[in-house]
């Protein structure tokens, strides 16, 4: 059942979880997909946890605990969030010092109502990494305009960071240089650069249903042919920016002073379009050195039935480029579908973050201590 997914790492690939709540910890199931299925890293983000939270499993005592100690919503979450955290952080302990502090990691993500507020993401950073105090850690701060500098901040007091939210290429170079200076600000202050590690989570499946859509307004034979191309071609050309970047004069400096490598994470990797295969985003976008975040049935269906046959991402930028020019000829924006991306997916998260904050606080409500 796992061949496909050994196969998938001996590649180079990353196999990440998209998903994480408390029952997943003391199951015993996270430390089995890790054992079992080559998970090497957890991603979590607000809509992962308001699912997790929602459905209660495992909660109830730390919720009494804070109700008792009538703590506001804000702090309760956040309590509860970097308990589950730090108690996946040490199930990858292990993965982590074996692998030198490439994989065993587990992301958690500044609160997304911050997203446009560049100190405040920064302050949200340090007190995460405080919070969860695990080496493992890696703070989630969202590639907006505002997170760009953050991020340059972040990585320059050491901390590691997940960039999340990447849907363009010119905002994933955006992001490759705010880490690129990062690093340079961390060695000017002296610090351990083999210490600091980052992904940069660049989003796919999202990027076909959005332009797929406005295909399918266009509606003539040409722009059907054009359908479920789009998502694997950004990617594509998002790895051969990576390669470019990271073999630069710029980069050959940090290199020297051991810095690692910001690899990219394929991110949005579960299919929504049912005429696609179901493992699309996994087979088609294999490449050394990046990490894939699968959300558990995409796992599973890669375990079953994925096709893992060598590098699908090298070699295919030229056919990216003739794929991405198409949709444009169709009419379709590219500029447009990439920053509706990022707003919409700031909002969504934002949106996770709120319905959270409700349902989390109706629990302290209800497991208050009665009065008199």
């Amino acid at each position: 059942m796992t061949d496909a997914l050994k196969r998938l790492s001996d590649e180079g690939v990353a196999i990440w979880l998209d998903d994480l709540s408390r029952k997943r910890i003391t199951s015993g199931n996270l430390a089995e997909l890790i054992d079992q299925s080559h998970v090497v890293g957890v991603t979590t983000n607000p809509s992962i946890f308001q699912k997790a939270i929602s459905s209660g499993d495992g909660y109830e005592q730390q919720l009494a605990d804070l109700a008792a100690r009538k703590v506001t919503v804000e702090e309760a979450i956040r309590m509860i969030t970097t308990a589950d955290v730090r108690d996946a952080a040490d199930i990858l302990r292990p993965v982590f010092d074996a692998t030198e502090g490439q994989d065993g990691r587990v992301s958690i993500e500044v609160d997304p109502r911050l997203a446009h507020d560049t100190a405040a993401t920064v302050a949200e950073a340090k007190q995460l990494a405080w919070l969860v105090d695990r080496p493992n850690t890696l703070i989630k701060i969202p590639a907006t305009k505002a997170g760009l500098p953050a991020i340059t901040e972040t990585i320059g007091r050491g901390i590691s960071v997940n960039v999340t939210l990447i849907f363009s290429l010119e905002r994933y170079r955006e992001v490759m240089d705010a880490y690129l200076a990062g690093l340079e600000k961390a060695k000017a202050a002296g610090l351990d650069l083999s210490e600091i590690h980052s992904v940069a989570s660049f989003f796919v499946s999202r990027v076909d249903t959005e332009i797929d859509k406005r295909l399918d307004a266009v509606g003539s034979d040409e722009a059907k042919a054009a359908k479920g191309k789009s998502a694997l071609a950004n990617a594509r050309l998002a790895y051969e920016a990576y390669e470019e970047v990271f073999a630069g004069d710029r980069w050959a400096a940090l290199d020297k002073a051991h810095a690692n490598k910001q690899r990219p994470l394929w991110a949005s990797t579960g299919v929504k379009d049912p005429s696609l295969k179901d493992t699309l985003y996994v087979d088609d976008l294999v490449a050394p050195n990046t990490v894939n975040t699968m959300p558990e049935a995409t796992l599973e269906a890669v375990a079953d039935h994925g096709e893992i046959s060598g590098n699908t991402v090298g070699g295919r930028y030229d056919q990216a480029r003739a794929d991405l020019d198409a949709i444009k000829e169709l009419g379709v924006d590219y500029d447009d579908v990439v920053q509706l991306l990022e707003d919409e997916g700031v909002e969504k998260f934002e949106a996770a973050w709120n319905d959270l904050l409700k349902s989390t606080g109706a629990e302290l409500d209800r497991l208050a201590p009665s009065k008199g």
